[in-house]
């Protein structure tokens, strides 16, 4: 118990003691205001979180994987990055990789004793074959999650590189880890619940690693996500617009290296480049 009162996402903070007490647009308004701190906390993190990035990517590019691992809410956030990767940067489902406590039903319902088994972490990274390519990313708010904590040692131990992310100062997962990221967000508006702003946190350090790594693959061209492949009408339609602007093409003509292309924008791209090149 002496633990938990040291870590600050399970600190109270005196602003938000009267909820309970405040109308709809209070409230609101309080968590709103809040909110505002995360974006700080995350700039104060960009030291430890741009080497990590730069680390993940070298091992990205060099034919490894990401793969996230958490517990809980940092679970979720986990397998929800990487889920989001294949429809956005048309990787394949293994290069990106979310792992959670408790297995996939722990998405949907809580499965809070998971978190504690750290032979279950460990096991759960084996199971995927992490090895000296792999970038494992341990993400856990508190710093101190049995799971996660395996999980990356034994991550370690195979020599795959190992990134902790936590939204507490000094972490037990940042010491077991190559690379810590440490985006210290202070006590939640609802006391201990990090679903709030150390998830929210966390997802915007996700939404870089995964990003900046895939621009560093050579997936985005400028700011176009040209690696996607259009597979229902919405991206198709967008697939069209970013052919035509890109190559500089109208549009049946872009529409037509598309199809050719199976829809691979990129590939679309350069056929036309190429040909406009001759």
């Amino acid at each position: 118990m002496e633990l938990s009162r040291t870590l600050t996402t399970e600190g109270v903070d005196e602003r938000f003691s009267h909820l309970d007490e405040m109308t709809v647009g209070q409230l609101a308004r309080v968590m709103n205001d809040a909110d505002r701190g995360v974006p700080e906390a995350v700039e104060r993190a960009l030291p430890q979180i741009i080497p990590a990035i730069e680390a993940i990517a070298e091992r990205f590019a060099a034919g490894g994987r990401i793969i996230y691992v958490g517990a809980g809410t940092s679970g979720r956030l986990g397998v929800l990055d990487a889920s989001e990767c294949p429809p956005t940067f048309n990787t394949s489902p293994d290069q990106v990789l979310g792992l959670i406590a408790g297995g996939d039903v722990a998405l949907r319902s809580a499965m809070e004793g998971a978190e504690d088994d750290a032979d279950q972490g460990a096991a759960d990274v084996a199971a995927v074959g992490v090895g000296e390519r792999d970038a494992v990313v341990g993400i856990a708010s508190s710093g101190r999650t049995p799971y996660v904590i395996g999980a990356l040692r034994h991550a370690r131990s195979v020599g795959a590189l190992s990134v902790a992310l936590s939204c507490n100062a000094d972490a037990e997962t940042s010491a077991v880890a190559e690379h810590g990221i440490e985006v210290v967000v202070g006590p939640e508006v609802v006391a201990g619940s990090t679903r709030l702003r150390s998830g929210t946190a966390q997802k915007l350090v996700l939404n870089m690693i995964s990003t900046i790594t895939m621009v560093r693959a050579g997936k985005v061209m400028g700011n176009r996500m040209v690696d996607l492949r259009a597979t229902n009408e919405k991206l198709r339609i967008r697939a069209v617009r970013m052919v035509a602007e890109l190559a500089e093409v109208d549009e049946n003509v872009a529409t037509g290296a598309l199809e050719a292309s199976d829809w691979r924008v990129k590939e679309a791209i350069l056929t036309l480049r190429d040909d406009q090149i001759r």
